[in-house]
């Protein structure tokens, strides 16, 4: 197109299928990790309403009130939701990562108070997903 002397209009970007196949990967990741790290926080929601055992158990080993049970499983629950509302809105997914880190911090405290310390490495496996996914969410 001719431009008139001395006027400076930008083109258009285009578009290359390379950063069109990039972009469609970080987001095929960001979808994968966000839903596979609210299914699993999801699930461990479900376990403790549901009290199973393997849940249960650990709880009443590190001192945690029966009465906080509900209450971790809704805020766990919260925090599955909105990562998956994250994929629409990424500053809820984001956010909902940030509460995750300190609700997987606090149980990571919880653990060394009770001196168990051989379950350390179990809220860092929901921790680190949801840290994941959050930092994803805030890249898209």
């Amino acid at each position: 197109m001719a431009r008139p002397h001395g006027v400076n209009v930008p083109e258009r970007p285009r578009t290359s299928a390379a950063a069109w196949t990039e972009r469609t990967a970080v987001g095929i990741v960001t979808i994968t990790v966000a839903v596979a790290a609210a299914a699993w926080i999801g699930f461990s929601a479900y376990a403790l309403l549901a009290r199973k055992a393997f849940v249960v158990d650990n709880l009443v080993e590190y001192g945690v009130p029966e009465s906080w049970w509900p209450w971790l499983a809704v805020a766990k629950a919260l925090g599955a939701a909105g990562l998956l509302a994250g994929l629409a809105v990424p500053g809820i997914g984001v956010a909902a990562s940030a509460g995750l880190l300190l609700y997987f911090t606090g149980a990571v405290i919880t653990v060394v108070r009770a001196r168990s310390y051989g379950h350390i490495p179990f809220p860092l496996l929901y921790l680190v997903p949801a840290l994941a996914a959050g930092w994803l969410l805030a890249g898209s």
